[in-house]
């Protein structure tokens, strides 16, 4: 079973990450949200302290594996939340258990891309399979304006260690899961039934803003947010923010 932590009580919160992090991208958003939720946060298949991802992993697996997880806290009903990857799986248990899903929440999620968009992530995928550690300062740049890196360098370093500590096998194989799992759950977006929040950085290249006003026109009951000036790491950049917009989407069920 996954590694995962359990904190708070009350309605039932799952925090999903993205690739190449584990579950602390959320420990500046749990103060917030355990005061009222029992939120529980996951390593995903070949992150953190769970165990490892082979070649072929698919979508279908890393939900599973949460899956597995929601049963095992006792939980039925729950605000799935994931970050990039972790939207991708969060989607992917909206559509194939929607009556274990509350609402959905998609942070900083790609959608739908373009062909321009998909030769993007492809190319990134291949230089990770040549170069992992160049990847790795590639993210960062595109993650951490210049004032950010200044104002935070201790955060910059844990996120690049982080990254760094991943088995080079299992990030490769879950990258893969990241760069094409859109088009697996891209044409069944409009089977999702649970209120859903898409909500990106203004500033974020990569899940861009029209990427979360795709996942809008395209989900039955889906809000857009945009967050003026922030970039991908919005669980890190703003917490605060995050968690408020969360928090006014959990209650559109009560």
């Amino acid at each position: 079973m996954l590694s995962h932590s359990v904190a708070g009580a009350g309605p039932d919160v799952v925090l999903l990450h993205g690739v190449g992090l584990d579950r602390t991208l959320w420990d500046r958003c749990l103060p917030g949200l355990v005061a009222d939720h029992r939120v529980t946060t996951v390593d995903l298949r070949g992150h953190g302290t769970s165990g490892p991802a082979s070649r072929g992993t698919s979508l279908g697996d890393l939900a599973h594996d949460v899956l597995e997880v929601i049963d095992a806290v006792g939980a039925t009903h729950v605000h799935v939340v994931g970050f990039s990857l972790g939207a991708l799986v969060a989607a992917h248990l909206a559509i194939q258990h929607r009556d274990r899903v509350a609402t959905l929440a998609l942070v900083s999620s790609v959608a739908l891309r373009t062909p321009q968009e998909r030769e993007s992530v492809l190319g990134r995928l291949e230089a990770a399979r040549s170069d992992l550690p160049g990847t790795v300062d590639a993210a960062i740049g595109r993650w951490f304006d210049q004032d950010w890196r200044q104002r935070e360098p201790g955060l910059v370093a844990d996120v690049h260690r982080t990254l760094l500590s991943n088995d080079p096998a299992s990030y490769l194989a879950c990258y893969t899961v990241f760069a094409n799992g859109d088009q697996e759950v891209g044409p069944l977006l409009g089977d999702i039934t649970a209120p859903t929040l898409a909500i990106t950085g203004s500033e974020d290249p990569g899940s861009t803003p029209e990427m979360s006003y795709r996942l809008a026109e395209a989900i039955p009951d889906a809000q857009p947010v945009v967050v003026e000036g922030a970039r991908h790491l919005l669980p890190l950049e703003r917490p605060q923010e995050l968690v408020a917009a969360l928090t006014k989407h959990f209650e559109r069920t009560t």
